[in-house]
């Protein structure tokens, strides 16, 4: 049998390789990554195949080339030997057929741009309620009903996951790299069905909303947790972003957990910024020299009362005060009385 490979098509077309190993990578879509840093055409070589989750477009050997060229697909035989001579002949070996059925690789999406999440994300919040019990939880907090309003807190949705996809969609809305967002078995989009509890917007220091996260109800164990569609079809895991409550001032609290640092600088004013646990800091150090740049030049850690007993919690936080002395910020740490468990918790009585 003749044939060519995507390898050829990659490398007459000018497109980047694949690093040594790879079998399936990622380069900008020429139908809809509009800059060079977006990257959502996924191309096997493998199977030699290409799809992009984002916009749709998808084929084989011949279509990459039409894409890319504009040569119509009927043509592109012609254009190809023309350019690569006869195809390579090919002896295909006898495949043994297996009696077991072999587990199928899951193709997820690289993770979009900050400003894609913020849109899609703004847009899925509108579209969701809060429920009473969600909102007095959030009353008893501290959080005014206008702060509540302000944050964007929302109930997670229960039913029509499916239904909500397609109207983003139709809002002109990306969902491939959007952390929650997959295709179903039928390649139709939808979003992660969780436990029920409240959804908390994960925001940068611009305000932009990064990802989400969920405070489920009547649970002990992980009560909080990254909205992620992680090992589904054209699914997307989340990062352990940092989360800005307030605008940046030279002296900013530091603490553990997004709607912790949201009451506390409702309930003070103080500018908070927030790590999802002590024990994740990859994402803290690039925030760090981002608000550094801005001004910051102190910071006072707050983090809840059993950090001093609890030596996983301690350890994680002598790294912490590493990672601050070593970048040069001076820094201290707030206690408060340890009937109270966070400095939320102490304010908020404190104010009532």
């Amino acid at each position: 049998m003749e044939m060519f490979h995507i390898s050829d098509i990659i490398s007459i077309l000018g497109l980047p390789h694949p690093t040594l190993g790879q079998t399936s990578y990622y380069i900008p879509c020429p139908c809809c990554d509009k800059e060079p840093h977006k990257k959502h055409l996924n191309i096997n070589v493998k199977k030699d195949v290409f799809r992009c989750p984002r916009c749709g477009v998808s084929g084989g050997i011949f279509d990459l080339y039409s894409l890319f060229t504009g040569v119509p697909r009927d043509k592109v035989l012609i254009a190809l030997t023309e350019r690569l001579g006869t195809p390579t002949r090919v002896n295909r070996p006898k495949v043994k057929i297996e009696k077991h059925v072999p587990s199928v690789a899951i193709c997820e999406c690289p993770i979009t741009d900050v400003e894609s999440r913020h849109a899609t994300y703004s847009a899925l919040l509108a579209k969701l309620s809060l429920a009473k019990d969600h909102k007095e939880n959030l009353l008893n907090r501290g959080l005014t009903e206008s702060d509540i309003e302000r944050l964007g807190y929302k109930t997670t949705p229960i039913v029509g996951m499916a239904s909500l996809a397609k109207q983003l969609q139709s809002d002109g809305l990306y969902l491939a790299g959007v952390p929650g967002f997959y295709r179903t078995e039928s390649s139709e989009w939808t979003f992660v069905k969780e436990k029920r509890g409240i959804l908390i917007p994960v925001r940068d220091t611009n305000g932009l909303i990064q990802g989400l996260q969920i405070r489920r109800d009547n649970v002990q164990k992980r009560k909080f947790r990254w909205i992620s569609s992680t090992e589904q079809k054209d699914g997307c895991k989340a990062e352990g972003w940092t989360h800005l409550a307030g605008k940046v001032t030279p002296q900013i609290i530091l603490t553990e957990g997004p709607m912790k640092a949201d009451v506390i600088h409702a309930l003070s004013g103080f500018t908070v910024l927030a790590v999802p646990g002590v024990n994740t800091l990859t994402h803290l150090k690039l925030t760090l020299d981002k608000l550094r740049s801005q001004g910051v030049i102190n910071i006072k850690t707050a983090f809840d009362m059993d950090f001093s007993t609890n030596i996983h919690v301690q350890n994680g936080f002598n790294n912490l005060l590493t990672l601050l002395d070593d970048m040069g910020f001076r820094f201290g740490t707030y206690v408060w009385d340890p009937r109270y468990k966070g400095l939320d918790d102490y304010i908020w009585a404190q104010k009532k």
